[in-house]
C-alpha cells in the first residue's frame, strides 16, 4: 500500500515537472521569437542608417566638389572638341564629355570644369524670371459682349489679331502677308486694356502682357535684353500675342540732348523696333499696344510694317453710353423709375470708366440706406458726387500748378 502511494506521488511529481518544463520551453520559444523579431527590426534600421549615411556622404562629396564655370559654346570642332568662351572672358578649345547626349550648338550655355575647362554638360538657356512672369496663364473673364459702344473697334482688332491666327489660309489665298499688330490709342478709360483682355479670352494663343515701364531698367542693356527675351519667349510659345500697355513709357520721341537714363530708354526702344520689324520674321507672333499719348510716340513706331493699324478708341456717344450703362447695370436690382437713357444724356463727355464708377457709386448709395433696389435718385446723387470730386481734383491740381509757378 505504501509502495503504491509512493509510486503515485512520484508519478505526480514527474507530471508536474514535465508541465513546468513545457511551460518553460514555451516561454523560451516566445522569447526567442521576440528576440528574432527585434533582431530583424534592428537589421532593417541598420540598413536604413547605412543607406542614409551613404546618401549623406555622397551629398557631402558633391557639396565639397569644385564649382563649375559657366561658359558659352562658340564653335563645334571635330573629335568631340569645342571652342568655348568662359564667363571670365578668354576663349578655349576644350574637350566635351562623352556622356553628353544632346548635340552642342554655337550659343549653348555649358558647365566647364574648373581645372581643365572641359565641357561637363549643357545648361538651360538663361531667362529672366520677370519675362516668364509676363505670360498670362489664366485668361481674363472678359468677353466682347461686355464692351459697349466699340463695335467697329472690336471688328478691326479681330481682323488684325484673331483672324490671322485662326484662318491664315484666307490671307494665303489672297496673296498678302498676315498683319503684324495693332496700336490702340485714345483717352484714359475708353476701353483699350479691356479690348486686350477680350482678345486674351477669345483666343487660344499664348498671351504675354507687359507694361512699358517694366522694360525701363537701371543698367545699360538690361531693358533691351528683356525685350529680346520677351520676343524669343513669344516665338517659342507661338502662336502668341504680346500686349504692351502704356507704350509711351519707352516709345517716346528720341531727342539729341538727353540724360543717361533717357539714352537707356532709347536703347530699349531701338531693340523693340528691331524685334517688331527687323531682319528675322516674327511668324505667328502678333502685337497689341495701347497708349493715351499718341503725340509722344516716336515716328519709327508708327510707320507701316510695325503696326498695321492705328485704332482710335473714342469717348462714347449717347448710344454707346447707354449700352455701357446696360452692361454695368445688368446684374443690379434697378427700380422701375431708373431711366438709363436719361442718365446717359446727362453724362456727356465721360468715358466708360466713369460710367462704371457711376453704377458702382449708385449701388453704394443704396447699400448706405440698407436697400437692395437702386433708384433713380441714387444715380443722381452718384452723378453729382463724381462731378464734384472731379471738379475738386482739377481745382486742386490747378492750385498746385499756380503755386509751383509762383515759387
Amino acid at each position: 500500500m505504501d509502495e503504491s502511494r509512493v509510486s503515485a506521488d512520484f508519478s505526480h511529481q514527474i507530471r508536474d515537472r514535465m508541465h513546468q518544463l513545457e511551460e518553460r520551453n514555451l516561454m523560451l520559444r516566445e522569447q526567442k521569437d521576440r528576440v528574432e523579431c527585434e533582431k530583424r527590426i534592428l537589421e532593417n534600421q541598420k540598413l536604413k542608417f547605412e543607406r542614409e549615411v551613404r546618401k549623406l556622404r555622397s551629398e557631402l562629396e558633391r557639396l565639397r566638389s569644385s564649382p563649375l564655370i559657366v561658359g558659352t559654346v562658340i564653335d563645334v570642332l571635330d573629335d568631340n572638341r569645342v571652342v568655348v568662351k568662359s564667363s571670365t572672358g578668354p576663349r578655349f578649345v576644350v574637350n566635351a564629355s562623352q556622356f553628353i547626349e544632346d548635340e552642342l550648338h554655337p550659343g549653348t550655355q555649358v558647365a566647364l570644369n574648373q581645372q581643365s575647362f572641359a565641357v561637363m554638360y549643357p545648361l538651360p538657356s538663361s531667362r529672366d524670371p520677370a519675362v516668364f512672369g509676363m505670360e498670362v496663364l489664366e485668361a481674363p473673364q472678359v468677353v466682347y459682349a461686355q464692351i459697349g459702344g466699340l463695335d467697329s473697334q472690336i471688328s478691326e482688332v479681330r481682323e488684325i489679331v484673331e483672324l490671322p491666327l485662326k484662318r491664315p489660309d484666307l490671307f494665303q489665298s489672297v496673296g498678302i502677308e498676315t498683319p503684324k499688330g495693332v496700336l490702340l490709342h485714345g483717352l484714359p478709360g475708353t476701353g483699350k486694356t479691356l479690348l486686350a483682355k477680350a482678345v486674351a479670352h477669345s483666343t487660344d494663343a499664348t498671351f504675354l502682357r507687359v507694361v512699358g515701364s517694366e522694360l525701363v531698367q537701371k543698367y545699360i542693356g538690361e531693358g533691351a535684353r528683356m525685350v529680346r527675351e520677351l520676343f524669343e519667349l513669344a516665338q517659342n510659345e507661338a502662336p502668341s500675342i504680346i500686349f504692351i500697355d502704356e507704350l509711351d513709357a519707352i516709345g517716346s520721341c528720341r531727342a539729341d540732348g538727353s540724360t543717361s537714363g533717357d539714352r537707356e530708354v532709347q536703347r530699349t526702344l531701338m531693340q523693340l523696333l528691331a524685334e517688331m520689324d527687323g531682319f528675322d520674321s516674327r511668324g505667328e507672333v502678333k502685337l497689341i499696344a495701347a497708349t493715351n499719348r499718341l503725340d509722344m510716340l516716336d515716328p519709327a513706331l508708327l510707320r507701316p510694317g510695325r503696326f498695321d493699324r492705328l485704332i482710335y478708341v473714342p469717348l462714347p456717344n449717347k448710344e454707346s453710353r447707354q449700352a455701357i450703362l446696360q452692361i454695368h447695370t445688368k446684374c443690379m436690382n434697378l427700380h422701375s423709375d431708373v431711366d438709363l437713357k436719361k442718365i446717359a444724356d446727362t453724362f456727356d463727355g465721360k468715358s466708360g470708366a466713369d460710367l462704371k464708377a457711376l453704377a458702382t457709386e449708385a449701388g453704394m448709395f443704396a447699400i448706405r440706406e440698407e436697400r437692395s433696389i437702386v433708384h433713380q435718385k441714387d444715380f443722381d446723387k452718384a452723378r453729382i458726387k463724381i462731378i464734384e470730386s472731379r471738379s475738386n481734383r482739377n481745382g486742386t491740381s490747378q492750385t498746385l500748378i499756380e503755386q509751383c509757378q509762383y515759387a
